[in-house]
C-alpha cells in the first residue's frame, strides 16, 4: 500500500481557468511529494482546488491543503476547496482550527512611562524577593526555637552530616585561597612600601587586610558558591521528585528537617572556616615576607602581636554568622522555588550562587560602614 500510495497522487489543471484537480491518495506517504507540487503553484494561477477525486485524505494531507490556503491568503488570493466529502470537510475544518495563529509582535516604544512602569515592576519584584527571604529567615528562627523547646524533633545526625559537608570538606580550598591571598598581599605590599623604606609595615598591611576583611569575606564567597548551590540542588531535586510533598503527607516538617540542619551547620562552621582562613593568610604573608623582605618569622610574630589590635579579629569574625544566615537562607529559598523540570533546577542553582555572593558583598560593605562609624 505504501508504494501504491506514493505513486498514485496527481495534480492536473481543470477545464476552467484557475481550477486544479487532485486525485489519488493524499496521505502521510504522499504528502512530501504532493506538498512540493502544491508549493510550485502560483497564487495568480489557482482559484479552486477540486478534491472530489481523492481516494484517501488523512491529517497530513489536510495539513498540506490548509498550508496552501494560508500561503495564498498571505499573498492576497483566496483559494476554495470543492468536492470534499463530509468526512474530508470535517477533517479540513479540524486541521484549520488546530493550526497555530501568527502572533503579531507589537512594536515596543521606550517611552518614559514604559520605562517607569518597567522600573517599578522590577522594584516591586525585588521587594517581594526580600520579603520571601525574610519569611524563610523567620521560618528558620521559629523552627530553631521549637527544636530548643522540643529536642526530640531535632535531627542531630543531619546536623553533623552537613557540618562535614559545608565545613570539613571546604577546609582545603579555603586554606589554599587564604594562603595565596596572604602571599599576594605580602608581595604587592612589599613592592610599594620598599619605595619609602617602610617594608616592616607590610606586616600591618597583611594583618589588617586578612583579619578584618579578606579572610572572612573570601571564605564566605567560596562557601556561597560551594554551599548555596549544593543546598539549592539538593532541596530542588527533592521538590522535583515530590519528596517534599511526601514528607508533608507523612507529617514531617520540611523546614525542621531540611532548613534547620543546613543553616545551623553554616552558622557553626563558617566562623571556624574564617579562623582557618585567617591563620592560612597570615602564614602565607609571613612566608612571603621572609622570602622577599627578609623579615624573620620571629620579627613577623612580634610585629603582628604588637601592632595589630584584637579588634580586627573581632570585626572579621562577627560577620561570619550573618554571612552564614544569608547563604543558608538564599540556598534553601532557591531550592523551594524549583519547578518540576531540570531547566528550573539549573536556573535556580545559578541564581542562588549569584544572589548569595552579591548579598554577602553588600552585607560586608554595610558592616564596614558601621564599624567605621563607631570607630572600631
Amino acid at each position: 500500500m505504501t508504494g501504491r500510495d506514493a505513486a498514485g497522487f496527481s495534480l492536473r489543471p481543470g477545464e476552467t481557468s484557475g481550477e486544479m484537480h487532485l486525485s489519488g491518495p493524499l496521505t502521510i506517504y504522499t504528502v512530501t511529494a504532493a506538498r512540493t507540487e502544491l508549493q510550485a503553484l502560483a497564487p495568480d494561477d489557482v482559484s479552486t482546488l477540486d478534491i472530489s477525486a481523492l481516494d484517501r485524505l488523512d491529517t497530513a494531507g489536510a495539513w498540506a491543503l490548509v498550508q496552501l490556503q494560508t500561503r495564498f491568503a498571505d499573498a492576497g488570493r483566496d483559494v476554495s476547496i470543492t468536492g470534499a466529502s463530509s468526512e474530508a470537510a470535517s477533517l479540513l475544518e479540524s486541521v484549520e482550527q488546530a493550526m497555530p495563529e501568527k502572533q503579531a509582535v507589537a512594536e515596543e516604544r521606550l517611552t518614559f512611562k514604559a520605562w517607569l512602569d518597567r522600573f517599578g515592576r522590577k522594584v516591586m519584584s525585588g521587594v517581594a524577593f526580600l520579603r520571601a527571604l525574610t519569611a524563610y529567615l523567620g521560618m528558620f528562627l521559629h523552627r530553631l526555637g521549637r527544636a530548643i523547646r522540643h529536642p526530640s524533633e531535632f535531627r542531630l545526625t543531619s546536623l553533623v552530616h552537613h557540618c562535614e559537608e559545608v565545613g570539613l570538606k571546604a577546609v582545603p580550598i579555603v586554606a589554599l585561597m587564604a594562603f595565596l591571598i596572604g602571599v599576594v598581599l605580602a608581595f604587592q605590599g612589599s613592592t610599594q612600601l620598599r619605595q619609602f623604606g617602610a617594608e616592616v609595615f607590610v606586616v600591618d598591611l597583611i594583618a589588617i587586610s586578612v583579619l578584618r576583611e579578606l579572610g572572612i569575606l573570601l571564605t564566605a564567597i567560596i562557601v556561597a558558591g560551594r554551599t548555596a548551590s549544593a543546598f539549592t540542588a539538593a532541596i530542588g531535586s527533592m521538590k522535583m521528585r515530590e519528596e517534599i510533598d511526601a514528607m508533608r503527607t507523612l507529617g514531617l516538617d520540611p523546614a525542621m528537617n531540611l532548613f534547620v540542619p543546613r543553616i545551623l551547620a553554616l552558622l557553626i562552621m563558617l566562623p571556624i572556616l574564617g579562623l582557618i582562613a585567617n591563620l592560612a593568610g597570615l602564614f602565607g604573608g609571613g612566608l612571603m615576607s621572609w622570602i622577599d623582605l627578609g623579615i624573620s618569622p620571629a620579627m613577623f610574630m612580634t610585629r603582628l602581636v604588637e601592632g595589630t589590635s584584637v579588634d580586627h579579629v573581632f570585626v572579621g569574625l562577627v560577620k561570619a554568622p550573618f554571612f552564614a544566615l544569608i547563604i543558608g537562607v538564599v540556598g534553601c529559598h532557591a531550592g523551594m522555588q524549583v519547578q518540576s523540570n531540570a531547566e528550573s533546577l539549573g536556573r535556580m542553582t545559578s541564581n542562588a550562587v549569584v544572589t548569595a555572593i552579591f548579598a554577602v558583598i553588600v552585607a560586608d560593605a554595610v558592616f564596614s560602614i558601621f564599624f567605621a562609624r563607631i570607630g572600631i
